[in-house]
């Protein structure tokens, strides 16, 4: 996980309808930027309709929400028409972004070691600068969690 106080590392991806998005896109503007494992899993789907139930108050406090997975646009397409999410998913298949804000580790699950993204929320300020990060975050609460650091 990156520290904070360091300079968010800028990444080019595209959104569920292909359309390209960089972190400077974002200059002046408080980013949520949080990596989640996979679409359409429970823990991933409870995070994403968490935050699309807050959305209108993260847009009061002048934040954005970009969502980061390794999973295909057509996938993120599904996954945002599917629970109506009302904010950007990237797709990250090369892995880019999920390496740079170091989310990319090994998983233990049910014994078995893999690599995988480690769920993971970053608040970047209007300058790009990582304010606040978390890792290993509860899907659930992560969302109310978030808006609490935007007060």
């Amino acid at each position: 996980m990156l520290q904070t106080g360091i300079k968010a590392p800028d990444f080019t991806l595209p959104d569920q309808n292909g359309k390209m998005h960089s972190l400077k896109d974002y200059k002046g503007t408080k980013v949520i930027l949080y990596f989640y494992p996979k679409d359409n899993t429970s823990g991933c789907t409870k995070q994403a309709c968490s935050f699309g139930e807050l959305m209108p108050l993260f847009t009061e406090k002048g934040a954005v929400i970009l969502g980061v997975s390794k999973d295909s646009v057509a996938s993120h397409k599904k996954f945002e028409e599917k629970y109506g999410l009302p904010f950007t998913i990237l797709s990250d298949t090369d892995l880019e972004a999920i390496k740079a804000y170091d989310v990319w580790k090994e998983k233990k699950n049910y014994g078995k070691v893999s690599m995988g993204v480690v769920r993971t929320t970053y608040l970047i300020d209007e300058d790009g600068m990582i304010i606040k990060a978390f890792d290993k975050v509860k899907a659930a609460d992560n969302p109310a969690q978030m808006l609490q650091e935007l007060a």
